[in-house]
Protein backbone atom coordinates (compact mmCIF):
# COMPACT_ATOMS: atom_id res chain seq x y z
CA UNK A 1 0.00 0.00 0.00
CA UNK A 2 1.55 3.52 -0.75
CA UNK A 3 -1.13 5.84 0.48
CA UNK A 4 -2.92 6.12 3.41
CA UNK A 5 -4.86 8.98 4.40
CA UNK A 6 -6.35 9.26 8.15
CA UNK A 7 -9.38 11.49 8.85
CA UNK A 8 -10.91 11.37 12.13
CA UNK A 9 -13.01 13.02 14.72
CA UNK A 10 -11.76 13.24 18.22
CA UNK A 11 -12.89 10.47 20.86
CA UNK A 12 -14.67 13.01 22.81
CA UNK A 13 -12.99 13.65 26.37
CA UNK A 14 -10.30 10.56 25.56
CA UNK A 15 -8.48 11.92 21.87
CA UNK A 16 -8.15 13.92 19.84
CA UNK A 17 -7.88 13.95 16.05
CA UNK A 18 -4.55 15.05 16.55
CA UNK A 19 -3.65 12.54 18.54
CA UNK A 20 -5.36 10.05 16.39
CA UNK A 21 -3.18 11.56 13.26
CA UNK A 22 0.11 11.55 15.28
CA UNK A 23 -0.78 7.23 16.34
CA UNK A 24 -1.28 6.80 12.51
CA UNK A 25 2.06 8.50 11.75
CA UNK A 26 4.18 6.19 14.19
CA UNK A 27 2.06 2.51 13.30
CA UNK A 28 1.64 2.45 9.57
CA UNK A 29 5.16 2.69 9.10
CA UNK A 30 5.93 -0.14 11.33
CA UNK A 31 3.45 -2.16 9.57
CA UNK A 32 3.45 -1.08 5.98
CA UNK A 33 7.28 0.66 5.22
CA UNK A 34 7.54 2.80 2.17
CA UNK A 35 3.49 3.82 2.78
CA UNK A 36 2.85 7.40 2.78
CA UNK A 37 0.67 8.52 5.94
CA UNK A 38 -1.51 11.68 5.52
CA UNK A 39 -2.96 12.92 8.34
CA UNK A 40 -5.93 15.70 8.82
CA UNK A 41 -7.03 16.30 11.62
CA UNK A 42 -11.09 17.35 11.73
CA UNK A 43 -14.11 18.43 13.52
CA UNK A 44 -17.32 19.28 12.34
CA UNK A 45 -18.09 22.96 13.95
CA UNK A 46 -17.72 22.17 17.11
CA UNK A 47 -15.38 22.06 20.11
CA UNK A 48 -11.30 21.84 18.54
CA UNK A 49 -12.43 22.86 14.99
CA UNK A 50 -10.08 25.65 14.97
CA UNK A 51 -7.36 23.61 16.67
CA UNK A 52 -7.68 21.24 13.64
CA UNK A 53 -7.51 23.97 11.00
CA UNK A 54 -4.48 25.20 12.41
CA UNK A 55 -2.64 21.67 12.10
CA UNK A 56 -4.63 21.01 8.87
CA UNK A 57 -4.09 23.66 6.42
CA UNK A 58 -1.49 25.72 8.29
CA UNK A 59 -3.69 28.49 9.57
CA UNK A 60 -2.40 30.89 12.23
CA UNK A 61 -3.83 31.01 15.48
CA UNK A 62 -4.99 34.61 16.70
CA UNK A 63 -5.61 35.07 20.40
CA UNK A 64 -8.16 37.47 21.50
CA UNK A 65 -9.32 38.94 24.73
CA UNK A 66 -13.73 38.37 24.77
CA UNK A 67 -16.65 38.08 26.76
CA UNK A 68 -17.81 35.06 27.50
CA UNK A 69 -21.25 33.69 28.44
CA UNK A 70 -21.98 35.32 32.06
CA UNK A 71 -20.19 38.79 30.86
CA UNK A 72 -17.03 37.47 32.19
CA UNK A 73 -13.17 38.38 30.39
CA UNK A 74 -11.92 34.94 28.73
CA UNK A 75 -9.04 34.54 26.42
CA UNK A 76 -10.50 33.30 22.81
CA UNK A 77 -8.56 32.00 19.50
CA UNK A 78 -9.87 31.63 15.92
CA UNK A 79 -7.56 30.43 13.23
CA UNK A 80 -6.46 32.82 10.18
CA UNK A 81 -5.37 31.34 6.73
CA UNK A 82 -5.04 34.88 4.37
CA UNK A 83 -8.28 36.78 4.61
CA UNK A 84 -10.28 34.12 5.69
CA UNK A 85 -11.19 33.13 9.53
CA UNK A 86 -12.32 29.81 11.17
CA UNK A 87 -14.62 31.17 14.52
CA UNK A 88 -16.10 28.51 16.61
CA UNK A 89 -18.44 29.70 19.05
CA UNK A 90 -17.85 27.36 21.94
CA UNK A 91 -14.48 29.05 22.48
CA UNK A 92 -16.58 32.05 23.67
CA UNK A 93 -20.22 30.61 24.42
CA UNK A 94 -19.13 27.14 24.82
CA UNK A 95 -21.12 24.39 27.54
CA UNK A 96 -17.77 23.40 29.49
CA UNK A 97 -17.29 26.87 30.17
CA UNK A 98 -20.10 27.47 32.51
CA UNK A 99 -19.68 24.35 34.20
CA UNK A 100 -22.04 23.27 36.71
CA UNK A 101 -23.84 27.56 36.60
CA UNK A 102 -25.94 26.46 33.19
CA UNK A 103 -28.93 28.79 32.47
CA UNK A 104 -29.73 29.37 28.97
CA UNK A 105 -32.34 31.97 29.74
CA UNK A 106 -29.18 34.48 30.66
CA UNK A 107 -26.17 33.58 28.84
CA UNK A 108 -24.98 35.62 25.90
CA UNK A 109 -23.14 34.92 22.23
CA UNK A 110 -21.68 38.40 22.73
CA UNK A 111 -18.36 37.44 22.79
CA UNK A 112 -18.74 35.42 19.59
CA UNK A 113 -19.53 38.35 17.61
CA UNK A 114 -16.71 39.95 19.23
CA UNK A 115 -14.18 37.42 17.44
CA UNK A 116 -16.08 37.98 14.15
CA UNK A 117 -15.65 41.52 14.67
CA UNK A 118 -11.67 41.44 15.28
CA UNK A 119 -11.41 39.24 12.25
CA UNK A 120 -13.72 41.67 9.94
CA UNK A 121 -11.85 44.41 11.26
CA UNK A 122 -8.69 43.08 10.44
CA UNK A 123 -9.23 42.37 6.88
CA UNK A 124 -10.98 38.80 6.73
CA UNK A 125 -13.54 38.89 3.99
CA UNK A 126 -14.63 35.33 4.43
CA UNK A 127 -15.91 33.95 7.93
CA UNK A 128 -16.55 30.05 8.67
CA UNK A 129 -18.49 30.11 12.38
CA UNK A 130 -18.73 26.46 13.76
CA UNK A 131 -22.13 26.33 15.99
CA UNK A 132 -21.25 23.09 18.05
CA UNK A 133 -21.41 23.07 21.48
CA UNK A 134 -23.00 26.25 22.97
CA UNK A 135 -24.32 27.19 26.44
CA UNK A 136 -26.69 29.83 25.13
CA UNK A 137 -30.46 30.39 23.81
CA UNK A 138 -30.09 33.85 22.68
CA UNK A 139 -30.95 33.24 18.98
CA UNK A 140 -27.59 34.84 18.00
CA UNK A 141 -28.79 38.16 19.57
CA UNK A 142 -25.63 38.47 21.80
CA UNK A 143 -22.93 38.13 18.69
CA UNK A 144 -25.39 40.26 16.40
CA UNK A 145 -25.21 42.96 18.76
CA UNK A 146 -21.87 43.14 18.62
CA UNK A 147 -21.98 42.86 14.44
CA UNK A 148 -23.82 46.35 14.79
CA UNK A 149 -27.53 45.41 14.94
CA UNK A 150 -29.77 47.06 17.29
CA UNK A 151 -32.46 45.65 19.21
CA UNK A 152 -34.98 48.46 21.59
CA UNK A 153 -37.30 47.13 24.06
CA UNK A 154 -40.96 48.89 24.57
CA UNK A 155 -39.51 52.21 26.48
CA UNK A 156 -37.21 52.52 22.80
CA UNK A 157 -33.91 51.71 24.95
CA UNK A 158 -31.60 49.63 23.16
CA UNK A 159 -30.75 46.36 24.72
CA UNK A 160 -28.97 43.29 24.27
CA UNK A 161 -31.08 40.17 24.61
CA UNK A 162 -30.45 36.85 25.99
CA UNK A 163 -32.51 34.05 25.92
CA UNK A 164 -34.82 34.97 28.77
CA UNK A 165 -35.67 38.76 27.20
CA UNK A 166 -35.95 38.10 23.54
CA UNK A 167 -39.70 38.72 24.24
CA UNK A 168 -39.19 42.15 25.00
CA UNK A 169 -37.78 42.83 21.49
CA UNK A 170 -40.39 45.39 20.06
CA UNK A 171 -38.10 46.72 17.46
CA UNK A 172 -35.69 45.69 15.58
CA UNK A 173 -32.23 48.18 13.33
CA UNK A 174 -30.04 45.61 11.03
CA UNK A 175 -28.52 48.86 8.88
CA UNK A 176 -25.30 49.09 10.94
CA UNK A 177 -24.72 44.91 10.69
CA UNK A 178 -25.49 45.24 6.82
CA UNK A 179 -22.78 48.28 6.51
CA UNK A 180 -20.33 46.18 8.86
CA UNK A 181 -20.88 42.60 6.48
CA UNK A 182 -20.65 44.53 3.07
CA UNK A 183 -18.19 42.27 1.11
CA UNK A 184 -18.17 39.68 3.62
CA UNK A 185 -19.33 36.10 3.68
CA UNK A 186 -20.31 34.33 6.42
CA UNK A 187 -20.82 30.76 6.67
CA UNK A 188 -22.30 28.31 8.97
CA UNK A 189 -20.86 25.10 9.75
CA UNK A 190 -23.59 22.74 11.86
CA UNK A 191 -24.44 19.26 12.02
CA UNK A 192 -27.98 20.05 12.95
CA UNK A 193 -31.09 20.59 10.84
CA UNK A 194 -33.22 21.51 13.55
CA UNK A 195 -35.60 24.78 13.26
CA UNK A 196 -35.60 27.30 15.62
CA UNK A 197 -38.43 26.36 17.42
CA UNK A 198 -41.70 23.43 18.30
CA UNK A 199 -40.75 20.04 19.50
CA UNK A 200 -37.47 19.63 17.11
CA UNK A 201 -36.44 23.25 18.01
CA UNK A 202 -33.50 24.78 19.70
CA UNK A 203 -35.06 24.81 23.32
CA UNK A 204 -36.79 21.66 23.24
CA UNK A 205 -33.99 19.18 21.67
CA UNK A 206 -30.96 21.35 23.45
CA UNK A 207 -32.14 23.57 25.76
CA UNK A 208 -32.03 20.55 28.71
CA UNK A 209 -28.40 19.16 27.99
CA UNK A 210 -28.07 23.38 28.47
CA UNK A 211 -29.45 23.27 32.20
CA UNK A 212 -33.55 24.23 31.32
CA UNK A 213 -35.86 22.61 33.19
CA UNK A 214 -39.78 21.79 31.54
CA UNK A 215 -41.02 25.46 32.68
CA UNK A 216 -37.66 26.85 31.29
CA UNK A 217 -37.69 25.53 27.97
CA UNK A 218 -41.15 26.43 27.25
CA UNK A 219 -40.51 30.13 27.97
CA UNK A 220 -37.68 29.78 25.62
CA UNK A 221 -39.08 28.28 23.03
CA UNK A 222 -42.03 30.76 23.20
CA UNK A 223 -39.26 33.78 22.98
CA UNK A 224 -37.68 32.34 19.96
CA UNK A 225 -40.81 32.18 18.48
CA UNK A 226 -41.91 35.47 18.71
CA UNK A 227 -37.62 36.64 18.03
CA UNK A 228 -38.63 34.73 14.26
CA UNK A 229 -41.83 37.11 14.50
CA UNK A 230 -40.13 40.21 15.33
CA UNK A 231 -37.39 39.52 12.50
CA UNK A 232 -39.97 38.35 9.74
CA UNK A 233 -42.11 42.05 10.07
CA UNK A 234 -38.93 44.15 10.18
CA UNK A 235 -36.61 42.63 8.03
CA UNK A 236 -38.85 40.80 6.02
CA UNK A 237 -37.61 37.46 6.34
CA UNK A 238 -38.65 34.11 7.31
CA UNK A 239 -36.12 31.51 9.09
CA UNK A 240 -37.87 30.11 11.79
CA UNK A 241 -38.21 26.83 9.70
CA UNK A 242 -34.98 26.83 7.70
CA UNK A 243 -32.43 23.68 8.57
CA UNK A 244 -30.37 24.77 10.79
CA UNK A 245 -32.17 27.63 12.15
CA UNK A 246 -32.12 25.76 15.86
CA UNK A 247 -28.38 25.51 15.56
CA UNK A 248 -26.37 26.79 18.29
CA UNK A 249 -29.64 27.87 20.92
CA UNK A 250 -30.84 29.52 17.51
CA UNK A 251 -27.70 31.26 16.57
CA UNK A 252 -28.40 29.95 13.01
CA UNK A 253 -31.45 31.79 12.93
CA UNK A 254 -29.76 34.79 13.58
CA UNK A 255 -26.88 34.35 11.74
CA UNK A 256 -29.10 33.91 9.07
CA UNK A 257 -31.42 36.85 9.68
CA UNK A 258 -29.34 39.33 10.00
CA UNK A 259 -25.92 38.43 8.66
CA UNK A 260 -27.00 36.72 5.68
CA UNK A 261 -24.90 33.71 6.62
CA UNK A 262 -25.15 30.17 4.61
CA UNK A 263 -25.53 27.08 6.00
CA UNK A 264 -23.60 24.23 5.18
CA UNK A 265 -22.48 20.67 6.77
CA UNK A 266 -20.15 20.93 8.84
CA UNK A 267 -17.83 18.25 8.00
CA UNK A 268 -18.30 19.00 4.30
CA UNK A 269 -17.20 22.63 5.10
CA UNK A 270 -14.41 21.79 6.58
CA UNK A 271 -13.57 18.76 3.87
CA UNK A 272 -13.66 21.48 0.86
CA UNK A 273 -11.62 23.99 3.68
CA UNK A 274 -8.74 20.82 3.49
CA UNK A 275 -8.94 20.49 -0.01
CA UNK A 276 -9.99 16.63 0.79
CA UNK A 277 -11.07 15.62 -2.63
CA UNK A 278 -7.54 16.30 -4.49
CA UNK A 279 -5.87 14.35 -0.84
CA UNK A 280 -7.83 11.21 -2.36
CA UNK A 281 -6.24 11.12 -6.02
CA UNK A 282 -3.93 8.19 -5.09
CA UNK A 283 -4.91 7.16 -1.49
CA UNK A 284 -5.70 3.41 -1.49
CA UNK A 285 -7.25 3.57 2.33
CA UNK A 286 -8.99 5.90 4.04
CA UNK A 287 -9.40 5.30 8.10
CA UNK A 288 -12.27 7.90 9.91
CA UNK A 289 -13.51 7.43 13.08
CA UNK A 290 -15.33 8.89 16.47
CA UNK A 291 -16.25 7.95 19.53
CA UNK A 292 -19.14 6.27 18.97
CA UNK A 293 -20.82 5.20 15.43
CA UNK A 294 -24.49 4.64 15.29
CA UNK A 295 -27.70 5.67 13.74
CA UNK A 296 -26.48 9.10 14.02
CA UNK A 297 -23.96 9.14 12.63
CA UNK A 298 -25.32 8.83 9.31
CA UNK A 299 -26.81 12.24 9.12
CA UNK A 300 -24.06 14.64 8.71
CA UNK A 301 -21.59 13.66 11.10
CA UNK A 302 -17.79 13.08 10.10
CA UNK A 303 -18.11 9.63 9.05
CA UNK A 304 -20.99 9.76 6.55
CA UNK A 305 -19.47 13.15 5.29
CA UNK A 306 -16.11 11.39 4.51
CA UNK A 307 -18.04 8.49 2.96
CA UNK A 308 -19.85 10.63 0.78
CA UNK A 309 -16.47 11.51 -1.38
CA UNK A 310 -14.56 7.91 -0.98
CA UNK A 311 -17.42 6.16 -2.13
CA UNK A 312 -17.74 7.61 -5.38
CA UNK A 313 -13.85 7.34 -6.03
CA UNK A 314 -14.11 3.44 -4.75
CA UNK A 315 -11.68 4.35 -2.19
CA UNK A 316 -11.96 1.85 1.17
CA UNK A 317 -13.02 3.56 4.00
CA UNK A 318 -12.50 2.00 7.31
CA UNK A 319 -14.68 3.35 10.85
CA UNK A 320 -11.95 2.88 13.83
CA UNK A 321 -14.15 3.94 16.80
CA UNK A 322 -14.87 4.15 20.47
CA UNK A 323 -17.67 1.91 20.00
CA UNK A 324 -20.18 0.33 17.75
CA UNK A 325 -23.99 1.20 18.63
CA UNK A 326 -27.32 0.13 17.74
CA UNK A 327 -27.92 1.39 13.68
CA UNK A 328 -24.49 1.30 13.17
CA UNK A 329 -24.58 -1.06 9.92
CA UNK A 330 -26.45 2.08 7.94
CA UNK A 331 -23.23 3.39 7.50
CA UNK A 332 -22.22 0.82 4.97
CA UNK A 333 -24.93 2.26 2.63
CA UNK A 334 -23.15 4.96 2.47
CA UNK A 335 -19.95 3.85 1.93
CA UNK A 336 -17.95 2.64 4.52
CA UNK A 337 -15.94 -0.74 4.18
CA UNK A 338 -16.06 -1.62 7.66
CA UNK A 339 -16.01 -0.87 11.47
CA UNK A 340 -13.88 -1.53 14.28
CA UNK A 341 -14.43 -0.60 17.75
CA UNK A 342 -11.41 -0.29 20.15
CA UNK A 343 -13.53 -1.58 23.45
CA UNK A 344 -10.37 -4.58 23.18
CA UNK A 345 -11.66 -6.00 26.99
CA UNK A 346 -15.26 -6.62 28.38
CA UNK A 347 -15.03 -3.00 30.28
CA UNK A 348 -17.27 0.04 31.12
CA UNK A 349 -15.86 2.74 28.71
CA UNK A 350 -15.35 4.88 32.28
CA UNK A 351 -13.03 1.81 33.02
CA UNK A 352 -10.66 2.39 30.03
CA UNK A 353 -11.15 5.55 28.77
CA UNK A 354 -7.90 6.29 30.13
CA UNK A 355 -6.19 3.92 28.03
CA UNK A 356 -7.78 5.04 24.39
CA UNK A 357 -4.67 5.75 23.45
CA UNK A 358 -3.45 2.34 23.54
CA UNK A 359 -6.42 0.75 22.51
CA UNK A 360 -6.37 2.95 19.33
CA UNK A 361 -2.82 2.32 18.71
CA UNK A 362 -3.58 -1.92 19.20
CA UNK A 363 -6.67 -1.73 17.17
CA UNK A 364 -5.16 0.12 14.21
CA UNK A 365 -1.85 -1.90 13.91
CA UNK A 366 -4.07 -4.99 13.56
CA UNK A 367 -6.30 -3.63 11.16
CA UNK A 368 -3.12 -2.77 9.43
CA UNK A 369 -1.72 -6.41 9.41
CA UNK A 370 -5.07 -7.74 8.28
CA UNK A 371 -4.69 -5.44 5.29
CA UNK A 372 -0.78 -6.26 5.01
CA UNK A 373 -1.08 -9.85 5.25
CA UNK A 374 -4.30 -10.08 2.52
CA UNK A 375 -1.56 -7.92 0.20
CA UNK A 376 0.93 -10.28 0.16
Amino acid sequence: MKKIIVISDSFKGTLSSQDICAIARESVPKIMPGCEVIGIPVADGGEGTVNCFIEAIGAQPVAVSVTGPWGERVDAVYARKGNRAIVEMASAAGLPMVGERKDPAATTTYGVGELIRHAIEHGCTEILLGLGGSCTNDGGCGCVAVLGTKFFDADGKMFVPVGGTLDKITRIDNAEAEKLLSGVTLTLMSDVDNPLCGERGAAHVFGPQKGADTAMVARLDANLAMLAATVERDLGKRVADLPGAGAAGGMGAGCMAFLHAQMRSGIEAVLDMVDFDAQLDGAELVITGEGRIDSQSVHGKVISGIAKRTQPKNVPLIAIVGCVGDGAEEAYDLGVTAMFGIDRTAKAFTEYAAESADYYRATLEDVLRLIAAYQK
